[in-house]
């Protein structure tokens, strides 16, 4: 008996590899020719029972119902993140706050950030370094738990203003006699919006470096 199978394998069938790839895309009018050939050319004595070609049928439209539904799907990806990227338009320009810890110091403007200490605490320090370093400021924070604000005015400990540059900004709470690292937070304003195509997620470009959205903790 012939089928759909052995018209594939045939000599009569054999073509160039770029023609065999455009026939892997199997569509209904080709799949209905295949079928009345496979009937044609069938043994007279040992014909094919009527359930197999309903199977046949049945395969062929349950993996033309999986490729439609990837394709949907696909376009939906698609629009979701189109729609993201336009929704990540309007964060441009903003003030941000999320976690990181080194800061882009221009020589005149603050830097902003906070800390979110833990409850318990006797007290917290923000200890800010310079690129190879050195500590330049100590800033001392409430204990008072929660999400706590403060800011560097680009002064060391004797009050001389630090040249631009880039420092990191340290943040450790002390409890029962220890000392512990609390992540830092920074304010930083949004130049630009990325999609990460990786992930599917949305990246803010920031003053102070990359800073994935779902990040952020506050938005001004």
């Amino acid at each position: 008996m012939t089928t759909l199978e052995s018209l594939g394998s045939s000599p009569a069938a054999s073509v160039s590899p770029q023609r065999r790839n455009q026939l892997q895309e199997l569509g209904s009018d080709q799949f209905i020719m295949l079928m009345v050939a496979q009937m044609k050319n069938q043994d007279p004595l040992k014909p094919a029972d009527p359930a197999e070609f309903l199977g046949q049928l049945a395969q062929f439209s349950t993996v033309s119902g999986v490729r439609a539904m990837q394709d949907s799907m696909g376009d939906m990806v698609t629009a979701m993140r189109s729609s993201q990227m336009l929704s990540g338009t309007g964060m441009v320009g903003r003030e941000v706050l999320g976690a990181a810890s080194i800061a882009t110091y221009d020589g005149i403007t603050a830097i902003n950030a906070a800390a979110d200490l833990p409850l318990g605490i006797s007290g917290a320090m923000a200890v800010v370094k310079d690129s190879s370093g050195a500590i330049v400021r100590q800033i001392p924070l409430s204990a008072r738990n929660g999400l706590n604000g403060f800011s560097w005015d680009g002064r060391d400990d004797a009050g001389v203003s630090a040249p631009p540059g880039r420092y990191s900004i340290e943040v450790s709470a002390q409890s029962a006699g220890r000392s512990e690292t609390v992540p830092t937070l920074l304010y930083g304003r949004v130049d630009s919006v990325t999609l990460d195509t990786a992930n599917g997620g949305l990246i803010l470009n920031t003053s102070h470096g990359a800073l994935p959205l779902t990040a952020v903790r506050r938005v001004l």
